[in-house]
């Protein structure tokens, strides 16, 4: 495919579609990746929810049967202090549910963790060299980063705001993922915790393509090839597209999460806190309605997940985080690769 307004993404990841494949911790496999790149674009391996031997099996798998680039995503959160005070409060929350659910309350609550980028993941990168390198909540210390970009890695990284967007030019970005807050999954926020900082994707992307000098990469409620169409016109090079392959066979999702993506409406998506202790949008359930999506009591990130793991047990909908984008409605029946490949097609065709 040619005659994109934009190249620079395209030259400087070395694909030939201007769409990157969302990295969903838990949702992407490798098969994904593989069809993503096979149809031309970039797919994305997401490493928080994976052991470091894990991350080299599934690497292993997609370099075997690909030799398109990769970006491979990591977390770059700090671990929180212990804070056992807050863990029994919480957990004394969700007492009601055990109860009723007939969970054990007085087991020990289970580990819910996401792996941060360290040493043990900077080697992975070291040793597989994926052309391309994405960070959530910022970007690693200077020392890691620069081993990365000593690979040859091409890094990304997601801004909220402007204010990150610049911040993230700055130390050493490539291109920049200007994630807005219609995205599925956790936002990427991290010089503020604050969400009244967050904005629709309309209003945020041209404004970081006018502060920066990087590419940008359009994220949020992007779900067909109009939206891919509106992202350009704004100043984007690329788009960054998660929820659509969330509906591909290829996609590891349980059945409640399934049915919740084909049955709920736009409007049931919301931010919370609950299944990790960072923002990150969702379709509503029941623990979200009960509690509230946003609750101050649920634990710093990424431990209050542990506690509803036993709920989730007993009541997969009422407990899970059904990650979801706010464009759920546009997503469709179809497989990775097509889905790539239409995308891209229909987007093209607008665009002449």
């Amino acid at each position: 495919m040619s005659t994109w307004p934009d190249t620079r993404i395209l030259d400087m990841l070395g694909i030939d579609v201007p769409i990157i494949q969302a990295p969903m911790a838990g949702a992407t496999t490798a098969a994904m990746v593989i069809a993503v790149n096979n149809a031309g674009a970039l797919g994305s391996m997401p490493a928080a929810a994976l052991t470091i031997d894990q991350l080299r099996e599934a690497l292993t798998t997609i370099r075997q049967a690909s030799s398109r680039p990769i970006n491979v995503n990591f977390f770059c959160h700090q671990p929180p202090a212990a804070d056992e005070a807050r863990d029994k409060r919480w957990k004394a929350l969700l007492e009601p549910y055990y109860r009723e659910l007939g969970a054990d309350f007085e087991a020990p609550t289970p580990v819910s963790n996401r792996a941060p980028f360290n040493e043990a993941a900077c080697q992975v990168v070291e040793a597989f060299r994926p052309e391309v390198v994405s960070f959530h909540f910022g970007l690693p210390e200077k020392s890691l980063l620069e081993r990365v970009k000593a690979t040859g890695a091409k890094v990304l990284s997601s801004a909220t705001t402007v204010e990150e967007a610049i911040w993230l030019e700055q130390h050493g970005c490539d291109a920049i993922i200007a994630m807005g807050i219609e995205a599925g999954g956790h936002r990427g926020l991290f010089l503020s915790d604050d969400l009244n900082t967050q904005i629709g994707l309309f209003a945020l992307l041209p404004q970081i393509v006018d502060a920066v000098s990087v590419p940008v990469i359009a994220a949020g409620g992007i779900g067909d090839a109009r939206g891919i169409v509106a992202a350009f016109a704004l100043g984007a090079s690329a788009v960054q597209i998660g929820t659509a392959y969330l509906f591909t066979p290829e996609a590891n999702i349980t059945a409640s999460h399934h049915h919740a993506l084909h049955n709920a409406q736009a409007s049931e998506t919301a931010l919370t806190n609950l299944f990790t202790g960072r923002p990150a949008r969702g379709i509503v359930n029941r623990v979200m309605r009960d509690l509230g999506a946003i609750n101050p009591a649920a634990p710093a990130f990424p431990t209050s997940g542990g506690a509803l793991i036993p709920l989730k047990a007993k009541d997969e909908a009422g407990f899970s985080n059904l990650w979801s984008g706010q464009a759920l409605r546009l997503g469709k029946d179809t497989s990775t690769y097509e889905l790539t490949r239409e995308l891209a097609e229909q987007a093209l065709a607008k665009l002449k």
